[in-house]
Protein backbone atom coordinates (compact mmCIF):
# COMPACT_ATOMS: atom_id res chain seq x y z
CA UNK A 1 0.00 0.00 0.00
CA UNK A 2 2.54 2.58 0.96
CA UNK A 3 4.76 1.83 -2.79
CA UNK A 4 1.32 2.67 -4.43
CA UNK A 5 1.33 5.72 -2.51
CA UNK A 6 4.21 7.31 -3.08
CA UNK A 7 4.34 6.27 -6.78
CA UNK A 8 1.11 7.82 -7.10
CA UNK A 9 3.01 11.06 -5.36
CA UNK A 10 5.61 11.12 -7.89
CA UNK A 11 3.72 10.98 -11.44
CA UNK A 12 1.73 13.85 -9.74
CA UNK A 13 4.87 15.55 -9.32
CA UNK A 14 6.71 14.60 -12.74
CA UNK A 15 3.16 15.91 -14.48
CA UNK A 16 3.34 19.69 -12.19
CA UNK A 17 6.92 19.94 -13.36
CA UNK A 18 5.56 19.47 -16.84
CA UNK A 19 3.02 21.85 -16.41
CA UNK A 20 5.31 24.45 -15.19
CA UNK A 21 7.81 24.09 -18.10
CA UNK A 22 5.23 24.42 -20.29
CA UNK A 23 3.58 27.67 -19.25
CA UNK A 24 7.23 28.95 -18.29
CA UNK A 25 7.99 28.37 -22.49
CA UNK A 26 4.57 29.89 -23.50
CA UNK A 27 5.85 33.33 -21.38
CA UNK A 28 8.99 33.21 -22.90
CA UNK A 29 7.53 33.00 -26.23
CA UNK A 30 4.57 35.09 -25.11
CA UNK A 31 7.16 38.17 -24.06
CA UNK A 32 9.96 37.58 -27.21
CA UNK A 33 6.91 38.11 -29.20
CA UNK A 34 5.68 41.53 -27.73
CA UNK A 35 9.59 42.35 -27.52
CA UNK A 36 9.65 42.24 -31.29
CA UNK A 37 6.34 43.86 -31.90
CA UNK A 38 7.59 46.75 -29.37
CA UNK A 39 11.12 47.30 -31.49
CA UNK A 40 9.18 47.05 -35.02
CA UNK A 41 6.50 49.49 -33.67
CA UNK A 42 9.75 51.65 -32.73
CA UNK A 43 11.34 51.05 -36.17
CA UNK A 44 7.32 52.16 -38.07
CA UNK A 45 8.29 55.36 -35.67
CA UNK A 46 11.11 55.88 -36.37
CA UNK A 47 10.56 55.70 -40.21
CA UNK A 48 7.86 57.92 -39.91
CA UNK A 49 9.49 60.54 -37.95
CA UNK A 50 11.92 60.59 -40.61
CA UNK A 51 9.86 60.66 -43.25
CA UNK A 52 8.15 63.74 -41.50
CA UNK A 53 9.69 66.91 -43.27
CA UNK A 54 10.36 70.13 -41.01
CA UNK A 55 9.34 73.11 -42.67
CA UNK A 56 10.21 76.32 -40.67
CA UNK A 57 8.31 79.17 -40.25
CA UNK A 58 9.78 82.27 -39.33
CA UNK A 59 6.77 83.92 -37.06
CA UNK A 60 4.36 81.72 -34.60
CA UNK A 61 2.41 78.80 -35.87
CA UNK A 62 -1.08 81.42 -36.29
CA UNK A 63 1.08 84.93 -37.13
CA UNK A 64 2.38 86.13 -40.65
CA UNK A 65 4.83 89.29 -41.59
CA UNK A 66 3.23 92.36 -42.05
CA UNK A 67 6.23 95.34 -42.85
CA UNK A 68 9.24 93.28 -41.16
CA UNK A 69 7.17 92.27 -38.23
CA UNK A 70 5.02 89.53 -36.74
CA UNK A 71 1.54 90.11 -36.83
CA UNK A 72 -1.27 87.88 -35.62
CA UNK A 73 -3.26 86.20 -38.90
CA UNK A 74 -6.41 87.11 -37.75
CA UNK A 75 -5.82 91.23 -37.35
CA UNK A 76 -5.05 91.25 -40.70
CA UNK A 77 -8.34 89.43 -42.17
CA UNK A 78 -5.85 86.82 -43.90
CA UNK A 79 -5.63 82.69 -43.13
CA UNK A 80 -2.58 81.72 -41.68
CA UNK A 81 0.51 80.48 -43.70
CA UNK A 82 0.70 77.15 -45.16
CA UNK A 83 3.59 75.27 -46.87
CA UNK A 84 3.16 74.42 -50.47
CA UNK A 85 5.03 71.72 -51.54
CA UNK A 86 6.51 70.98 -54.92
CA UNK A 87 5.53 67.60 -56.89
CA UNK A 88 8.39 67.96 -59.32
CA UNK A 89 11.53 66.01 -57.97
CA UNK A 90 14.59 67.89 -57.24
CA UNK A 91 16.45 66.73 -60.72
CA UNK A 92 13.78 68.13 -62.28
CA UNK A 93 14.18 71.14 -64.77
CA UNK A 94 10.21 72.39 -64.43
CA UNK A 95 11.06 73.00 -60.64
CA UNK A 96 7.90 74.29 -58.66
CA UNK A 97 5.11 74.46 -61.59
CA UNK A 98 3.14 71.23 -59.77
CA UNK A 99 2.27 72.24 -56.14
CA UNK A 100 1.16 69.67 -53.80
CA UNK A 101 -1.51 70.50 -50.94
CA UNK A 102 -0.06 70.35 -47.59
CA UNK A 103 -2.18 68.10 -46.42
CA UNK A 104 -1.02 65.30 -48.84
CA UNK A 105 2.77 65.50 -47.54
CA UNK A 106 3.52 64.40 -43.66
CA UNK A 107 5.30 67.46 -41.88
CA UNK A 108 5.53 69.51 -38.23
CA UNK A 109 6.23 73.11 -38.23
CA UNK A 110 9.15 74.56 -36.58
CA UNK A 111 8.85 77.96 -35.73
CA UNK A 112 11.58 80.81 -35.67
CA UNK A 113 14.33 82.19 -37.42
CA UNK A 114 17.34 80.67 -39.01
CA UNK A 115 20.99 80.71 -36.89
CA UNK A 116 23.13 81.89 -39.55
CA UNK A 117 26.12 82.02 -36.96
CA UNK A 118 28.39 83.31 -39.17
CA UNK A 119 27.05 83.69 -42.42
CA UNK A 120 24.28 86.53 -43.31
CA UNK A 121 20.68 86.65 -43.10
CA UNK A 122 19.28 87.67 -46.35
CA UNK A 123 15.53 87.74 -47.21
CA UNK A 124 14.17 86.96 -50.24
CA UNK A 125 10.63 87.47 -51.61
CA UNK A 126 8.78 85.27 -54.25
CA UNK A 127 5.50 86.23 -55.87
CA UNK A 128 4.18 86.62 -59.71
CA UNK A 129 6.38 88.67 -61.61
CA UNK A 130 9.18 88.51 -59.02
CA UNK A 131 13.02 87.54 -60.18
CA UNK A 132 12.88 85.03 -57.11
CA UNK A 133 10.98 81.47 -57.21
CA UNK A 134 11.29 79.69 -53.98
CA UNK A 135 10.79 76.05 -53.84
CA UNK A 136 9.96 73.50 -50.83
CA UNK A 137 10.39 70.12 -51.55
CA UNK A 138 8.66 67.06 -49.49
CA UNK A 139 11.65 66.54 -47.92
CA UNK A 140 12.28 69.83 -45.98
CA UNK A 141 14.66 71.50 -48.32
CA UNK A 142 14.40 74.76 -49.52
CA UNK A 143 16.14 75.98 -53.16
CA UNK A 144 15.94 79.39 -54.36
CA UNK A 145 15.83 80.28 -58.32
CA UNK A 146 17.51 83.50 -59.37
CA UNK A 147 15.11 83.78 -62.83
CA UNK A 148 15.30 85.37 -66.10
CA UNK A 149 11.76 87.88 -67.39
CA UNK A 150 10.87 86.36 -71.05
CA UNK A 151 10.24 89.18 -73.40
CA UNK A 152 6.99 88.49 -75.47
CA UNK A 153 5.40 85.36 -73.59
CA UNK A 154 2.49 83.72 -74.98
CA UNK A 155 -0.91 84.12 -73.78
CA UNK A 156 -1.24 80.38 -72.79
CA UNK A 157 1.92 81.26 -70.21
CA UNK A 158 0.49 84.13 -68.82
CA UNK A 159 -2.60 81.68 -68.07
CA UNK A 160 -0.46 79.72 -66.51
CA UNK A 161 1.42 82.00 -64.38
CA UNK A 162 4.50 81.00 -66.50
CA UNK A 163 6.06 84.34 -67.53
CA UNK A 164 9.03 83.63 -66.35
CA UNK A 165 11.87 80.97 -67.18
CA UNK A 166 14.59 79.40 -64.63
CA UNK A 167 18.07 79.99 -65.50
CA UNK A 168 19.24 76.33 -63.62
CA UNK A 169 23.10 77.73 -63.26
CA UNK A 170 21.58 80.18 -60.63
CA UNK A 171 19.96 78.23 -57.78
CA UNK A 172 20.94 77.23 -54.29
CA UNK A 173 19.56 74.91 -51.90
CA UNK A 174 18.92 75.44 -48.10
CA UNK A 175 19.02 72.53 -45.93
CA UNK A 176 16.72 72.67 -42.63
CA UNK A 177 17.66 74.69 -40.10
CA UNK A 178 19.19 77.83 -42.77
CA UNK A 179 15.92 79.11 -43.66
CA UNK A 180 12.43 79.97 -42.76
CA UNK A 181 9.50 80.35 -44.36
CA UNK A 182 6.21 82.74 -44.18
CA UNK A 183 3.73 84.92 -45.63
CA UNK A 184 4.00 88.61 -46.47
CA UNK A 185 1.83 91.05 -46.74
CA UNK A 186 2.35 94.76 -47.84
CA UNK A 187 0.27 97.52 -46.72
CA UNK A 188 0.12 99.18 -50.13
CA UNK A 189 -0.67 95.80 -52.14
CA UNK A 190 -2.55 93.71 -49.61
CA UNK A 191 -3.93 91.64 -52.43
CA UNK A 192 -0.35 90.05 -53.39
CA UNK A 193 0.09 86.70 -52.37
CA UNK A 194 3.94 86.87 -51.34
CA UNK A 195 5.77 84.38 -49.30
CA UNK A 196 9.29 85.68 -47.95
CA UNK A 197 12.68 83.60 -46.88
CA UNK A 198 15.13 84.53 -44.26
CA UNK A 199 18.27 82.04 -45.84
CA UNK A 200 21.25 81.76 -44.32
CA UNK A 201 23.80 83.01 -47.45
CA UNK A 202 25.61 79.90 -48.76
CA UNK A 203 29.42 79.40 -48.49
CA UNK A 204 30.73 80.28 -52.11
CA UNK A 205 33.98 77.84 -52.91
CA UNK A 206 36.82 80.46 -54.20
CA UNK A 207 37.05 80.22 -57.99
CA UNK A 208 40.67 79.44 -57.26
CA UNK A 209 39.53 75.82 -56.70
CA UNK A 210 37.40 75.40 -60.02
CA UNK A 211 40.14 74.72 -63.18
CA UNK A 212 37.27 75.52 -65.54
CA UNK A 213 37.38 78.91 -63.91
CA UNK A 214 41.31 79.25 -63.76
CA UNK A 215 41.39 77.86 -67.07
CA UNK A 216 39.31 80.35 -68.95
CA UNK A 217 39.43 83.53 -66.73
CA UNK A 218 43.23 83.33 -66.27
CA UNK A 219 45.16 81.21 -68.37
CA UNK A 220 42.94 81.60 -71.28
CA UNK A 221 44.35 85.66 -70.55
CA UNK A 222 47.79 85.17 -70.42
CA UNK A 223 48.02 82.61 -73.53
CA UNK A 224 46.32 85.18 -75.42
CA UNK A 225 48.99 88.10 -73.91
CA UNK A 226 52.02 85.33 -75.18
CA UNK A 227 50.19 84.94 -78.48
CA UNK A 228 50.13 88.74 -78.81
CA UNK A 229 53.84 89.03 -78.07
CA UNK A 230 55.13 87.00 -80.55
CA UNK A 231 52.71 88.31 -82.82
CA UNK A 232 53.55 91.92 -82.13
CA UNK A 233 57.35 90.52 -82.62
CA UNK A 234 56.82 89.48 -86.01
CA UNK A 235 55.25 92.50 -87.37
CA UNK A 236 57.47 94.62 -85.56
CA UNK A 237 60.58 92.95 -87.31
CA UNK A 238 58.43 93.38 -90.94
CA UNK A 239 58.01 96.79 -90.49
CA UNK A 240 61.05 98.04 -89.44
CA UNK A 241 63.39 96.02 -91.46
CA UNK A 242 64.24 97.92 -94.64
CA UNK A 243 64.72 94.99 -96.85
CA UNK A 244 61.94 93.48 -95.63
CA UNK A 245 59.41 95.83 -96.27
CA UNK A 246 58.66 94.58 -99.94
CA UNK A 247 54.78 93.39 -100.91
CA UNK A 248 55.40 90.54 -98.67
CA UNK A 249 56.78 91.76 -96.18
CA UNK A 250 53.86 94.20 -95.77
CA UNK A 251 51.64 91.39 -95.97
CA UNK A 252 52.63 89.46 -92.95
CA UNK A 253 53.12 92.64 -90.97
CA UNK A 254 49.53 93.19 -91.89
CA UNK A 255 48.24 89.38 -91.03
CA UNK A 256 50.13 90.00 -87.86
CA UNK A 257 48.23 93.17 -87.06
CA UNK A 258 44.83 91.33 -88.16
CA UNK A 259 45.61 88.36 -85.27
CA UNK A 260 46.67 91.28 -82.73
CA UNK A 261 43.00 92.80 -83.00
CA UNK A 262 41.60 89.36 -82.45
CA UNK A 263 43.15 88.69 -79.41
CA UNK A 264 42.66 91.75 -77.96
CA UNK A 265 39.20 91.43 -78.72
CA UNK A 266 38.84 87.37 -77.70
CA UNK A 267 40.44 88.96 -74.21
CA UNK A 268 37.75 91.58 -74.16
CA UNK A 269 35.08 89.26 -74.69
CA UNK A 270 36.44 87.17 -71.60
CA UNK A 271 35.77 90.00 -69.54
CA UNK A 272 32.66 91.72 -70.75
CA UNK A 273 30.66 88.32 -70.92
CA UNK A 274 28.23 89.54 -68.49
CA UNK A 275 28.77 93.58 -68.44
CA UNK A 276 26.24 94.15 -71.29
CA UNK A 277 25.16 92.82 -74.99
CA UNK A 278 26.56 95.66 -76.83
CA UNK A 279 30.25 95.21 -75.07
CA UNK A 280 29.89 91.82 -76.20
CA UNK A 281 28.60 92.05 -79.41
CA UNK A 282 31.15 94.72 -79.87
CA UNK A 283 33.80 92.26 -79.08
CA UNK A 284 32.18 89.43 -80.91
CA UNK A 285 31.94 91.44 -84.40
CA UNK A 286 35.85 92.68 -83.87
CA UNK A 287 37.04 89.23 -83.15
CA UNK A 288 35.20 87.64 -86.35
CA UNK A 289 35.96 90.23 -88.60
CA UNK A 290 39.74 90.40 -88.21
CA UNK A 291 40.03 86.76 -87.84
CA UNK A 292 38.01 86.94 -91.45
CA UNK A 293 40.79 89.38 -92.54
CA UNK A 294 43.69 87.41 -91.55
CA UNK A 295 42.77 84.55 -94.12
CA UNK A 296 42.06 86.87 -96.63
CA UNK A 297 44.99 88.64 -96.22
CA UNK A 298 46.74 84.86 -96.56
CA UNK A 299 44.63 84.36 -99.90
CA UNK A 300 45.89 87.48 -101.22
CA UNK A 301 49.31 85.92 -100.34
CA UNK A 302 49.04 82.98 -102.00
CA UNK A 303 47.08 84.32 -105.02
CA UNK A 304 50.25 86.92 -105.51
CA UNK A 305 52.54 84.23 -105.45
CA UNK A 306 51.54 81.89 -107.33
CA UNK A 307 50.40 84.86 -109.95
CA UNK A 308 54.16 85.38 -110.05
CA UNK A 309 55.02 81.83 -110.46
CA UNK A 310 52.19 81.47 -113.51
CA UNK A 311 53.33 84.51 -115.42
CA UNK A 312 55.68 84.79 -118.28
CA UNK A 313 57.12 88.39 -117.39
CA UNK A 314 57.79 88.93 -113.49
CA UNK A 315 59.48 92.04 -114.22
CA UNK A 316 55.58 94.37 -113.46
CA UNK A 317 56.11 97.56 -114.14
CA UNK A 318 54.19 98.05 -110.77
CA UNK A 319 55.66 98.97 -107.40
CA UNK A 320 55.10 97.27 -104.21
CA UNK A 321 52.99 100.40 -102.91
CA UNK A 322 50.70 99.97 -105.83
CA UNK A 323 50.22 96.34 -105.50
CA UNK A 324 49.72 96.51 -101.65
CA UNK A 325 47.22 98.84 -102.22
CA UNK A 326 45.43 96.87 -104.66
CA UNK A 327 45.43 94.09 -102.53
CA UNK A 328 44.39 96.17 -99.73
CA UNK A 329 40.90 97.45 -101.43
CA UNK A 330 40.22 93.83 -102.50
CA UNK A 331 40.27 92.52 -98.35
CA UNK A 332 39.17 95.26 -96.75
CA UNK A 333 36.17 95.40 -99.09
CA UNK A 334 35.36 91.76 -98.90
CA UNK A 335 36.29 91.69 -95.26
CA UNK A 336 34.20 94.61 -93.94
CA UNK A 337 31.24 93.81 -96.55
CA UNK A 338 30.88 90.18 -94.89
CA UNK A 339 31.53 91.40 -91.35
CA UNK A 340 28.18 94.09 -92.98
CA UNK A 341 26.48 91.09 -93.79
CA UNK A 342 26.90 89.18 -90.82
CA UNK A 343 25.97 92.08 -88.56
CA UNK A 344 22.54 92.65 -90.39
CA UNK A 345 21.83 88.62 -90.77
CA UNK A 346 21.86 88.47 -86.85
CA UNK A 347 20.42 91.84 -85.96
CA UNK A 348 17.43 91.41 -88.18
CA UNK A 349 17.37 87.99 -90.04
CA UNK A 350 18.26 85.87 -87.23
CA UNK A 351 15.83 84.21 -84.10
CA UNK A 352 16.83 85.96 -80.89
CA UNK A 353 15.54 82.66 -79.14
CA UNK A 354 17.87 80.43 -80.57
CA UNK A 355 21.09 81.68 -80.36
CA UNK A 356 22.83 79.74 -77.42
CA UNK A 357 26.77 81.12 -77.03
CA UNK A 358 29.14 78.40 -77.62
CA UNK A 359 32.46 80.45 -75.66
CA UNK A 360 33.64 81.10 -72.76
CA UNK A 361 30.14 80.32 -70.19
CA UNK A 362 31.19 78.79 -66.74
CA UNK A 363 30.21 75.48 -67.51
CA UNK A 364 29.96 75.24 -71.64
CA UNK A 365 27.86 71.91 -71.69
CA UNK A 366 25.10 73.83 -70.32
CA UNK A 367 23.04 76.10 -72.41
CA UNK A 368 22.51 79.25 -70.66
CA UNK A 369 22.92 82.15 -73.54
CA UNK A 370 24.47 85.03 -73.14
CA UNK A 371 23.03 88.43 -74.58
CA UNK A 372 25.42 89.95 -77.72
CA UNK A 373 26.32 86.94 -78.71
CA UNK A 374 26.41 86.92 -82.52
CA UNK A 375 24.00 83.70 -83.72
CA UNK A 376 24.70 81.03 -86.05
CA UNK A 377 23.46 82.75 -88.83
CA UNK A 378 25.97 85.57 -88.51
CA UNK A 379 29.03 82.64 -87.93
CA UNK A 380 27.64 81.13 -91.20
CA UNK A 381 27.96 84.33 -92.96
CA UNK A 382 31.75 84.95 -91.83
CA UNK A 383 33.01 81.44 -91.85
CA UNK A 384 31.87 80.24 -94.98
CA UNK A 385 33.67 83.15 -96.96
CA UNK A 386 36.90 81.49 -94.56
CA UNK A 387 36.16 78.13 -95.91
CA UNK A 388 35.81 79.12 -99.78
CA UNK A 389 39.84 81.26 -99.04
CA UNK A 390 41.11 78.23 -97.47
CA UNK A 391 39.59 75.61 -100.41
CA UNK A 392 41.06 78.15 -103.29
CA UNK A 393 44.47 78.60 -100.78
CA UNK A 394 44.67 74.68 -101.43
CA UNK A 395 44.54 75.30 -104.85
CA UNK A 396 46.99 77.86 -104.97
CA UNK A 397 49.47 75.43 -103.12
CA UNK A 398 48.83 72.73 -105.44
CA UNK A 399 49.07 74.65 -108.34
CA UNK A 400 52.50 76.40 -107.26
CA UNK A 401 53.96 73.43 -106.24
CA UNK A 402 53.32 71.93 -109.52
CA UNK A 403 54.92 74.28 -111.58
CA UNK A 404 58.01 74.85 -108.93
CA UNK A 405 58.77 71.11 -109.71
CA UNK A 406 58.62 71.26 -113.39
CA UNK A 407 61.48 74.83 -113.08
CA UNK A 408 64.58 73.58 -113.93
CA UNK A 409 65.85 76.77 -114.08
CA UNK A 410 65.10 79.91 -112.53
CA UNK A 411 65.70 83.71 -111.47
CA UNK A 412 66.38 85.55 -108.56
CA UNK A 413 62.50 86.60 -108.50
CA UNK A 414 61.62 82.88 -108.70
CA UNK A 415 64.38 82.13 -105.81
CA UNK A 416 62.23 84.80 -103.66
CA UNK A 417 58.86 83.44 -104.65
CA UNK A 418 60.52 79.81 -103.58
CA UNK A 419 61.12 80.37 -100.29
CA UNK A 420 58.08 83.00 -99.62
CA UNK A 421 56.05 80.11 -101.09
CA UNK A 422 57.66 77.81 -98.69
CA UNK A 423 56.77 80.20 -95.80
CA UNK A 424 53.00 81.06 -97.09
CA UNK A 425 52.69 76.73 -96.94
CA UNK A 426 53.78 76.88 -93.10
CA UNK A 427 51.11 79.63 -92.17
CA UNK A 428 48.50 78.08 -94.07
CA UNK A 429 48.69 74.77 -92.23
CA UNK A 430 49.09 76.45 -88.82
CA UNK A 431 45.83 78.58 -89.57
CA UNK A 432 44.02 76.13 -90.59
CA UNK A 433 44.75 73.79 -87.49
CA UNK A 434 43.99 76.77 -85.07
CA UNK A 435 40.78 77.60 -86.98
CA UNK A 436 39.97 74.12 -86.77
CA UNK A 437 40.31 74.19 -82.83
CA UNK A 438 38.79 77.76 -82.52
CA UNK A 439 35.71 75.64 -84.07
CA UNK A 440 35.68 72.78 -82.16
CA UNK A 441 36.49 74.68 -79.13
CA UNK A 442 31.98 75.52 -79.52
CA UNK A 443 31.36 72.01 -78.73
CA UNK A 444 30.23 70.99 -75.24
CA UNK A 445 33.53 69.86 -74.56
CA UNK A 446 35.77 71.43 -72.22
CA UNK A 447 38.61 69.50 -73.09
CA UNK A 448 38.41 70.76 -76.60
CA UNK A 449 37.97 74.04 -75.51
CA UNK A 450 41.36 73.59 -72.67
CA UNK A 451 43.05 72.40 -75.96
CA UNK A 452 42.45 75.75 -78.17
CA UNK A 453 43.56 77.73 -75.29
CA UNK A 454 46.48 75.99 -75.11
CA UNK A 455 47.48 76.11 -78.61
CA UNK A 456 46.70 79.82 -79.22
CA UNK A 457 50.34 80.51 -78.28
CA UNK A 458 51.67 77.57 -79.70
CA UNK A 459 50.46 78.75 -82.95
CA UNK A 460 52.03 82.49 -82.45
CA UNK A 461 55.29 80.75 -81.87
CA UNK A 462 54.87 78.79 -84.98
CA UNK A 463 54.30 82.04 -87.35
CA UNK A 464 57.28 83.76 -85.14
CA UNK A 465 59.78 81.15 -86.26
CA UNK A 466 58.18 80.38 -89.67
CA UNK A 467 58.51 84.04 -90.57
CA UNK A 468 61.52 85.23 -87.99
CA UNK A 469 63.99 82.87 -86.62
CA UNK A 470 63.91 80.19 -89.36
CA UNK A 471 64.95 82.37 -92.60
CA UNK A 472 68.42 83.13 -92.40
CA UNK A 473 68.17 85.95 -94.05
CA UNK A 474 65.96 87.49 -91.68
CA UNK A 475 68.54 86.56 -88.97
CA UNK A 476 71.63 87.96 -90.61
CA UNK A 477 69.06 91.38 -91.16
CA UNK A 478 68.47 90.83 -87.22
CA UNK A 479 72.07 90.54 -86.43
CA UNK A 480 72.90 93.58 -88.80
CA UNK A 481 70.67 96.24 -87.16
CA UNK A 482 70.63 95.28 -83.39
CA UNK A 483 73.89 93.41 -82.54
CA UNK A 484 76.56 93.13 -85.03
CA UNK A 485 80.34 93.34 -84.32
CA UNK A 486 79.98 95.85 -80.92
CA UNK A 487 77.23 93.01 -79.35
CA UNK A 488 77.46 91.98 -75.74
CA UNK A 489 76.85 88.45 -76.34
CA UNK A 490 79.31 86.66 -78.86
CA UNK A 491 76.78 84.15 -79.95
CA UNK A 492 74.65 87.17 -81.44
CA UNK A 493 77.19 88.26 -83.90
CA UNK A 494 76.65 87.57 -87.31
CA UNK A 495 79.23 84.72 -88.54
CA UNK A 496 81.19 85.10 -91.76
CA UNK A 497 79.35 82.47 -93.42
CA UNK A 498 76.23 84.49 -92.98
CA UNK A 499 77.14 87.40 -95.26
CA UNK A 500 75.49 85.64 -98.18
CA UNK A 501 72.29 85.61 -96.53
CA UNK A 502 72.43 88.46 -95.94
CA UNK A 503 72.98 90.04 -99.61
CA UNK A 504 70.27 91.90 -101.40
CA UNK A 505 67.91 90.33 -103.96
CA UNK A 506 69.90 92.70 -106.61
CA UNK A 507 73.25 91.43 -106.48
CA UNK A 508 72.97 88.81 -108.68
CA UNK A 509 76.24 88.54 -109.94
CA UNK A 510 77.39 88.17 -106.43
CA UNK A 511 75.29 85.63 -104.65
CA UNK A 512 73.12 84.53 -107.94
CA UNK A 513 71.10 81.22 -106.17
CA UNK A 514 73.64 81.23 -103.45
CA UNK A 515 71.25 82.41 -100.61
CA UNK A 516 69.75 80.66 -98.34
CA UNK A 517 66.64 82.23 -97.37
Amino acid sequence: MRVVISSSRSSLNGGRGRVLRLVFAVLVQLHACAAGLQQQQQQQNATEAAATAVVHKCCGRDEIVVVNRCRKANETGTAPWTPEFSASHEDEPAAGQNILPASSVPYKLATGFPNCKTRQQWLVYHYRGSGDRLVLYPSGKLRHYVLKHQHGSSEEQQQQHRDFIVDHERSFDYEQGFYCLDKVIDIDRPDINAQVAVICTPQIPSPWTDSDFVMRRIVNPICHAIAMACLLLVAIVHFVLPQLRDLIGNMVTTLAGCMIVARIANIVRIFVEYNGPVSYLTADAFLYTFTLGSFFWLNAMGYYIWRTFKSRNVFLRITDGRKYCYYSLYVWGCTLTMSGMSLFAHLILDSRHNNVNRNYSSHPSTTTSIEGAIGWLGIAVIFVPVICTILVNLFFYVSTKTVIKRMSTYGQIHHKMKYSFDMFSKLFAIMVVDLTLFILSWTQYDSLFYVHVVFNPIQAALVLYVTVIRPKRVKFLLRKACCYERCILPCCRPKETDVQAGTEWGEEMMAFNTADY
